[in-house]
């Protein structure tokens, strides 16, 4: 079982993202307080679950943590702000979301929750002065495959990526010819063949190197 605690604080709290290499869709950011006593032999980093097991965990996560919040960051954020700052931007939102005012943050990954606050950029959430300083004042570690050594961000890995997958679900009910009940807004052959042949969607991400010929394509 992955460990249950980095900090030595109860109201730790452990956060992830899911689709941040994706060409088309959100990225989708989770944050998880678990109590204490939570076990669970099977979470572990969603990359390395069954879409199965990830569905199975999802309720199992709700239920029993002390708080959760999901965040989706939309592709004109997205492209504003560059994806790296959206992947953080999107956890410091769901920090803020939190029932619970966390002790301690432990993120995936290798850079500070805090590393940017208060980006001015015209789509999605405008952190307010007391909002920055909130986050500021709340301890954070980054961990590098951190969503396979904690159960607090494997458990925000996996809502992560499965709020992300029931988000594309229903976008490609309105553009199904670029399967993303299928690929996830990935990047794969299937997907640039689409992107080719039906050109762009607002669902996609106009900052990302969509086909590798790009440069000398007109969208």
């Amino acid at each position: 079982m992955l460990a249950k605690n980095f900090s030595g604080f109860v109201m730790e709290t452990g956060t992830d993202e899911a689709g941040r290499g994706c060409l088309a869709g959100p990225v989708t950011a989770a944050a998880v307080i678990l109590p204490a006593d939570f076990e669970n032999q099977i979470l572990n980093d969603s990359k390395q679950l069954s879409e199965k097991t990830r569905i199975l965990l999802k309720p199992i996560i709700e239920q029993h943590a002390v708080c959760f919040a999901v965040t989706h960051l939309l592709p004109d954020e997205i492209d504003e702000i560059n994806i790296l700052n959206a992947s953080m931007k999107g956890m410091q939102e769901c920090i803020l979301k939190l029932n619970h005012v966390p002790e301690f943050i432990i993120v995936d990954g290798n850079r500070s929750l805090n590393a940017k606050l208060g980006l001015k950029n015209s789509f999605g959430r405008q952190f307010s002065s007391t909002e920055i300083e909130l986050l500021k004042s709340i301890p954070n570690q980054s961990i590098i495959k951190g969503d396979a050594k904690f159960l607090s961000i494997a458990a925000a890995s996996v809502l992560a990526k499965t709020y992300r997958d029931e988000y594309m679900d229903q976008i490609h009910e309105e553009f199904p010819m670029y399967n993303w009940k299928q690929n996830k807004g990935y990047p794969t052959k299937e997907h640039r063949e689409a992107i080719k042949k039906y050109g762009t969607t607002k669902y996609h991400r106009m900052s990302f190197r969509l086909l590798p010929e790009q440069l000398s394509l007109e969208f």
